[in-house]
């Protein structure tokens, strides 16, 4: 509660004080300019202290809801997974089906678990989120004002240091978050098809030294060793392929999945 003194000065009690003393931090850091991972996990670190969080994650993602930043916070492992699972199968699903833009939710059992998803936008864009998990009697909605101030902040951080203006420069930062979103699949395409390829290798080599080497191999045999040299550089290819990736858009694969195209081969084109 705000208290006011008989010469009308304003007196904050603890509690706002350290309410007061987050939104400092958080525009000192600002001012200081220590980058925006850093002021996330700076802001999910505070809003799990004061509210009382086992979890908070803060979330951007591109014009077709897929992550390009990701930062999270929890007091365990589990109390983590417990959140993105709720991430995944509700609220990222009511966002892409239902619009949704914020929620608090409590659910029932042995624990009363708490949750809330709160966006990240600017003027009309929502590019983002922060959602959260609490356990016990104490609720989420009590703390509405401040998470959404706190959110409010984040987001106003986040367009002013991806140089958001205006209209007229979101085609530059989708296109910037777009070359981010690609740097991580071919991060992650050298890694598989670093990892993949060498006992891929020796698979393929193996079964040429069988052919080689098996003058009155059966013909059963033979044909399942094909079979096995044929998925083995079918493997090799698509490997190959994910290092390729030109277009970071995904598209819908089965029953809501996404899926990133991969480029085709020259004489898949001339079929």
């Amino acid at each position: 509660m705000l208290k006011e003194q008989g010469n009308g000065d304003i007196l904050l009690n603890n509690d706002n004080k350290n309410r007061f003393e987050v939104f400092r931090a958080l525009t000192q850091a600002d001012s200081k300019g220590i980058g925006f991972h850093k002021l996330a996990e700076l802001a999910l670190t505070h809003i799990a202290e004061l509210v009382g969080l086992k979890a908070a994650a803060l979330i951007v993602w591109d014009k077709d809801f897929q992550p390009v930043f990701n930062v999270t916070h929890a007091d365990e492992e589990s109390d983590k997974d417990r959140l993105l699972s709720l991430e995944k199968d509700m609220y990222d699903k009511f966002r892409r089906d239902r619009q949704l833009v914020s929620a608090y939710l409590s659910f029932g059992g042995e624990t009363t678990i708490h949750s809330f998803t709160l966006p990240l936008k600017y003027q009309d864009n929502t590019f983002g989120a922060v959602i959260g998990l609490q356990e016990g009697e104490r609720t989420i909605i009590s703390e509405e004002a401040f998470l959404e101030t706190l959110t409010a902040i984040v987001g106003l951080y986040y367009t002013a240091s991806s140089g958001r203006a205006g209209d007229s420069d979101l085609a530059s930062i989708e296109k910037r978050l777009e070359q981010e979103r690609l740097s991580g699949i071919h991060d992650t395409a050298v890694t598989v098809n670093h990892e993949v390829n060498n006992p891929l290798q020796a698979i393929i080599a193996s079964v040429q030294l069988l052919f080689i080497n098996s003058k009155d191999m059966d013909k059963e045999l033979e044909s399942k060793l094909k079979v096995i040299e044929e998925a083995a550089m079918k493997i090799g290819s698509v490997t190959k392929k994910l290092t390729q990736v030109t277009d970071p858009t995904s598209k819908v694969y089965l029953d809501g999945t996404n899926m990133i195209p991969l480029p085709e081969d020259e004489n898949e084109d001339e079929k």
